[in-house]
């Protein structure tokens, strides 16, 4: 039996990705914000082309899934614009903000100067999940973030910093630093960065393939920061979606107390800056609003039978796992031995197989089980 197919590409809206529930197409807003109305309008497409549910990416982006009428939803987005006219170019404008950011400041001084240098097309065949991370605070916020080219902090200064580099580029002004990112991006292109297949990461790149002194730089970055929780932090109400996935309704309960924009974060949740405090929600909402809340040591990806290449369901399990699991341990729920929602090791890691579980401990979804052909009533004494 073959293993799970590995796309190598992300949905977007001209080029949605088809699954078992019809087609996924995920929305890049410019700078990782949307409006109120926005928001508003993103929740009411969802009921309407959809499943009813947003989910939010580690990407710091939106998508929506179930949806037939590719058409319909297209020029529905693009009445709200949340869509380019180039296909293209939304391809390629991979860019994560911190959401610990100053509306109008560095960081998205920074971000739109880079949408701008993107629209180049000798950038065109950048892979498309090679991405740039924006993040110039005193610390570094998405050090966990996935990202090719990383535009961060030393002290106050900029610096551009190739990812699986210790060190980055010092530079003086946000179009230097825009200059720098833009030059490391032509040669990992010029460099072999890019396969026969049209993928390409950066850190893998670099052990194969040194960076030229230039630029490689000799600047350390700023320390990182542990990704923040849901609560109140720093002016942001941070509210996260279970496992990854928000209701329309609770995307327009959002809509309706946010100040100003609303920040899309790769945490899988949404900031919602220019409050004093953490707003109350209407009664009956399932956002995650505490930091302590179980669901947050669970990860789990959208299983069948939105998956065709899942056999089980993740989600309805992984809530009903989420009390028991242990303080201090991470469990991962995964449809198939892919591990999207997951790349990489957890204390407890369920694999989906032929309608049953295997069961991996300390490990990835692609390592060995400790146990096989687990029934999901099973687990929960499994995990405790």
């Amino acid at each position: 039996m073959s293993g799970p197919v590995i796309q190598g590409w992300c949905p977007g809206a001209h080029r949605p990705m088809a699954a078992a529930d019809g087609l996924v197409v995920r929305m890049r807003p410019a700078l990782g914000q949307i409006t109120p109305a926005q928001a508003r309008g993103i929740a009411d497409l969802a009921l309407r082309f959809g499943t009813g549910l947003i989910e939010l990416t580690s990407r710091a982006n939106l998508q929506l899934r179930g949806v037939a009428d590719h058409a319909g939803l297209m020029l529905a987005l693009d009445g709200l614009g949340l869509i380019d006219a180039d296909p293209a170019f939304e391809a390629r404008r991979n860019i994560t903000l911190t959401p610990f950011r100053a509306a109008g400041g560095r960081e998205e001084q920074i971000a739109a100067a880079l949408e701008q240098a993107l629209r180049d097309p000798g950038l065109a065949s950048l892979p498309g999940k090679f991405g740039f991370v924006v993040d110039t605070g005193a610390v570094r916020r998405l050090a966990a973030t996935s990202g090719d080219i990383r535009l961060e902090a030393a002290g106050g200064d900029l610096v551009v910093r190739a990812d699986g580099s210790d060190t980055g580029m010092a530079v003086a002004s946000i179009s230097d630093a825009v200059e720098a990112a833009v030059a490391l991006a032509r040669w990992f292109l010029g460099s072999g960065g890019v396969g026969a297949d049209g993928r390409g990461r950066m850190a893998r790149h670099l052990a194969s393939t040194p960076l030229p002194e230039a630029l490689k730089g000799a600047a350390q970055p700023n320390a990182p920061e542990v990704p923040a929780r849901p609560g109140f932090h720093d002016g942001l109400a941070l509210f996260a979606a279970p496992f990854g996935q928000m209701a329309a309704q609770d995307l327009r309960a959002l809509a309706d107390t946010a100040p100003e924009s609303l920040r899309v974060t790769p945490w899988r949740m949404l900031a919602l800056p220019g409050l004093r405090h953490m707003p109350a929600l209407p009664e009956g909402h399932e956002l995650i609003v505490s930091p302590d809340d179980p669901r947050l040591r669970v990860l789990a990806c959208t299983g069948a039978p939105g998956c065709p290449q899942a056999s089980v369901e993740t989600r309805q399990l992984a809530a009903r796992l989420a009390p028991y699991l242990p303080d201090g341990e991470l469990l991962h729920v995964s449809g198939c031995a892919k591990g999207c929602a997951h790349p990489a090791r957890a204390t407890v890691t369920l694999v989906g197989r032929a309608g049953k579980f295997d069961l991996i401990r300390d490990g990835a979804p692609w390592g060995s089980p400790d146990q096989t052909g687990l029934a999901p009533e099973t687990l929960t004494d499994m995990i405790r």
